[in-house]
């Protein structure tokens, strides 16, 4: 099948940021392939030429499979956009160990498998965009944020790692940083108190975060530059997010 667009890969596409810039590329008349846990708000957004699938990011061969198949269908993957995530805050001599793995496994291997599933393609043929969805996190530490600053330090990272190693075949690398969005992410905290504070430090802000939409519009930027220009790094917060 011949599409005037090439096709993009978004990971988190269930909800917030992922399903913005679902809905943004999709405008622009870019086939999709939408991965996330839940897939009926993926199929629920009935966007054209869109291929919707349950695929868990920590399972590496799932979304390897997954994008096998999205690419049968509508060619080569010419960007990813690795956005799936948890934020699980907690203060660190009480947290649960096990939500360190969780948000290991989803934000730090979860990438680390986005990357596998397109990358050797993309060098083979000389193009490709990988964006990888961090966070201000990314850059500086917060209360109860232990864990979850770890793991977007390595997201970080790893994608300034990967731009280096990639730039020599015409590979893009792009890391998005966001601060506080106004997404589902928070509801993933079991923390009441820690809730109700990042909650208070929203109102504190004058209740303005970013909109998903905010984010999914950097996203794009950095991907409709020409091929020969890479943008590194966006870093974006609400106008009045002083940290």
């Amino acid at each position: 099948m011949q599409n005037r667009q090439p096709l993009i890969v978004i990971t988190g596409a269930s909800s917030g940021i992922g399903l913005a810039t679902a809905q943004l590329f999709s405008s622009l008349g870019h086939p999709l392939l939408l991965l996330a846990r839940r897939l009926e708000p993926m199929q629920a957004l009935n966007l054209p030429g869109t291929l919707a699938l349950s695929v868990d990011v920590t399972d590496r061969a799932a979304l390897a499979a997954a994008v096998q198949q999205g690419e049968a269908r509508f060619g080569p993957a010419d960007a990813i956009v690795n956005n799936a995530g948890v934020m699980l805050l907690g203060e660190i001599t009480r947290q649960d160990p096990d939500q360190w793995d969780r948000m290991l496994d989803v934000n730090v291997k979860g990438v680390l498998n986005g990357v596998h599933a397109v990358a050797a393609g993309m060098v083979q043929r000389q193009r490709g965009s990988i964006i990888n969805v961090s966070s201000v996190a990314g850059r500086k530490t917060f209360p109860n944020h232990v864990a979850y600053v770890g793991t977007k330090f390595a997201v970080h990272g790893l994608s300034e790692n990967l731009r280096e190693e990639l730039a020599a075949h015409h590979v893009r690398v792009t890391t998005i940083a966001p601060g506080a969005v106004e997404t589902e992410l928070l509801g993933h905290t079991t923390d009441a108190a820690i809730k109700s504070g990042y909650e208070d430090w929203k109102t504190a802000m004058g209740g303005k975060v970013l909109a998903a939409q905010d984010v999914a519009n950097a996203i794009h930027y950095a991907y409709a530059q020409p091929a020969g220009v890479c943008i590194r790094e966006i870093v974006l917060a609400a106008t009045r997010q002083q940290a």
